[in-house]
């Protein structure tokens, strides 16, 4: 009995380290507030709901055991009428657990809105989904990057997003949900790291053959490593202006994150503007080659 107890735990460790890789990635493993509180909120839920399931995984394999083909001496009533009580039994418990979950998650729901705003002064960041790439812009900073994502920890980051191309949806699980961007409209998501760290974003709405490789790095970095980031990224000769945009629109997955030390005043409202039905697209006749910056050709 202890060997087969044993065997069971060991079989039940291994399966919890075979999902550790996906699971140190997660809001069960929260960086930051609104995942935190996320987190919390399913973790309630669960517990909530295990006095539904619970009882039924207890009593369907006990009623099966009981009224077993070879049991001969269970009680077979099939002339069983109607009972108050157990039809109570039945109803009232789930009827107010429905309730006071539909009660308890609508509040929580509009406390953690994506559009409400965290305390302190937020640092802003565009966000531009392409195919098959993310685009950020931080306008006060005048630099933007692809596919990397850097915040300043301990400090609230208030992000814009738009899709160029079809509906995407940006999740960073280990800071904040999930939200969609649709072209020529904005949308917003406020989050905040509490502690310098490393973790991964990505598009979660299905866009075509690259979107499995279009994610992200998202570093978070104490104040005097993200001064010096910006630094470094400022001194990048490259300028993320309409031609190099027009370049980096294309689909394309990009081997590295690219870095940008200016950017156009205004880019990100004019893509907004080009996306939406009444906007005029980029003509790409007319636009002289101009190869796409650190060396990176695209098709």
């Amino acid at each position: 009995m202890v060997d087969r107890t044993s065997r069971a735990a060991t079989l039940v460790f291994c399966l919890f380290l075979g999902g550790c890789s996906a699971l140190d990635r997660g809001f069960l493993i929260p960086a930051g507030t609104i995942a935190a509180e996320t987190r919390h909120e399913f973790l309630v839920v669960c517990l909530v709901m295990l006095f539904v399931i619970g009882p039924v995984l207890l009593l369907t394999p006990l009623f099966a055991w009981h009224y077993r083909l070879s049991n001969t001496h269970s009680a077979y009533r099939p002339e069983w009428g109607f009972n108050w009580p157990l039809e109570g039994l039945i109803w009232i418990p789930p009827t107010l657990i429905v309730v006071g979950l539909a009660i308890y998650l609508w509040r929580d729901t509009h406390l953690l809105d994506p559009y409400k705003p965290l305390p302190g002064q937020p640092i802003e960041i565009e966000a531009v989904a392409l195919d098959w790439k993310w685009l950020f812009i931080y306008p006060a900073q005048d630099v933007a990057t692809v596919n990397q994502l850097v915040i300043p920890a301990g400090r609230p980051v208030h992000l814009t997003l738009t899709s160029a191309t079809v509906m995407q949806s940006i999740m960073i699980p280990q800071l904040a949900g999930q939200i969609y961007a649709m072209a020529g409209m904005r949308t917003q998501l406020n989050l905040e790291a509490n502690a310098p760290g490393s973790f991964w974003g990505e598009n979660a709405q299905f866009n075509g053959m690259g979107f499995q490789n279009q994610k992200f790095d998202v570093a978070s970095l104490d104040a005097s490593g993200f001064a010096h980031w910006l630094a470094e990224t400022k001194a990048q000769p490259n300028r993320l202006d309409a031609v190099a945009y027009e370049a980096l629109s294309r689909r394309s997955i990009l081997p590295r994150p690219l870095a940008f030390g200016a950017v156009d005043p205004g880019l990100f409202d004019r893509i907004v503007a080009l996306t939406q039905p009444s906007g005029h697209t980029i003509d790409l006749e007319h636009l002289p080659p101009r190869p796409l910056p650190m060396g990176i050709s695209l098709p």
